[in-house]
């Protein structure tokens, strides 16, 4: 027996059949007695037999591959959408190859060329903070790939999304904040060229409407990291800007400004109030735990995979589709950083 992988042939010739008996005995077709079924299938296991996955894909056009493009697989958010996206994936037969553009436009369109030289049946991405041309994703539509956006998406192909309604979760945080008696509330926030971060700045604007609340001049900083929050408020409180509330585009840059605070001597949540965005679990540990908005990210993960499948069956009986956009909502978890004493 020549060394390699084995294939139908080998066992073809072994039992003096033809490759053919052996494929339909592999099928379990209804033509193939049960006796040579038996033999097929204990020769089979007895050499290892594997399928020739990448002959069956071009056979059959399809890989039961998806893929997947984040920015950060380190980032909470994104890591639970991934589970939710594999525990529907994985029960319907599909094995799920998982890139990151770390927020470099250019990483994201190179895992966008390599997925697709990869044969995916579909992409699932979430956009990356620097991109702003999307003649990249042409391709997807071109080779008729299925693409749902997670989160962070972009009008210029025809796809799915499914995303967070940002606008309502920064009105909840800034609420929030009214409630608790902020008057002077600061909003880190994330570039403009990005979808989510202007529906945060607009849901942060519109709560200050709803309860006739002046908003600062210095009101909205572009600051969206650990590093750019912490530097940001020491700048704030260097030109002695009076505020005593802080309402950040995520959590990172939420710690970041309390590490500025603390070494300033500032008493949170009496003297500055502080919530971001996201609900990390890193929001429990530090001092004291920040409030933040929880996005349903596990959800959105499986709603994103079960939308694909229902496309896919649709593709698989040569049906048209219709593109979907689902809204999911957030919601507010209060912790020590914005809670105050009630007099």
């Amino acid at each position: 027996m020549k060394s390699g992988q084995v294939t139908i042939k080998d066992i073809a010739r072994e039992l003096k059949i033809s490759p053919s008996t052996v494929s339909r005995a592999l099928k379990n077709h209804p033509d193939i007695s049960q006796e040579t079924k038996k033999a097929v299938m204990e020769l089979a296991n007895e050499m290892d037999y594997q399928p020739n996955i990448i002959a069956l894909s071009l056979r059959k056009r399809k890989t039961n591959t998806i893929g997947v493009i984040i920015p950060k697989i380190v980032h909470h958010f994104f890591s639970t959408i991934i589970s939710g996206l594999e525990d529907i994936a994985y029960a319907e037969g599909y094995n799920v190859i998982i890139t990151q553009s770390d927020e470099s436009y250019q990483r994201e369109v190179d895992c966008v060329f390599t997925l697709v030289s990869s044969r995916v049946d579909g992409l699932f991405m979430s956009l990356s903070s620097e991109t702003t041309d999307y003649e990249h994703l042409q391709v997807l539509n071109k080779r008729n790939i299925p693409v749902i956006f997670l989160d962070r998406a972009c009008d210029a192909i025809r796809s799915s999304k499914v995303l967070i309604d940002d606008h309502d979760g920064a009105m909840l945080a800034t609420e929030h904040l009214i409630q608790e008696g902020c008057k002077k509330i600061i909003h880190f926030a994330a570039p403009d060229t990005m979808q989510i971060a202007k529906e945060r700045k607009q849901g942060f604007l519109d709560a200050h409407t709803k309860h006739n609340l002046p908003t600062l001049a210095q009101a909205i900083v572009y600051s969206d990291s650990l590093e750019a929050g912490y530097e940001s408020t020491k700048k704030l409180l260097a030109e002695k800007v009076e505020f005593d509330g802080v309402f950040a585009v995520n959590d990172e840059t939420a710690i970041g400004a309390m590490k500025a605070l603390k070494e300033a001597g500032k008493r949170i949540p009496e003297d500055v109030a502080v919530i971001g965005f996201g609900d990390n679990p890193v929001c429990e540990i530090v001092e004291p735990a920040l409030s933040s908005i929880k996005q349903p990210g596990f959800e959105m993960g499986q709603i994103a995979a079960q939308v694909f499948m229902k496309q896919t069956a649709l593709v698989d009986k040569k049906e048209e589709y219709e593109t979907e956009i689902k809204i999911l909502k957030t919601t507010i978890v209060p912790r020590a950083s914005s809670v105050r004493a009630k007099k």
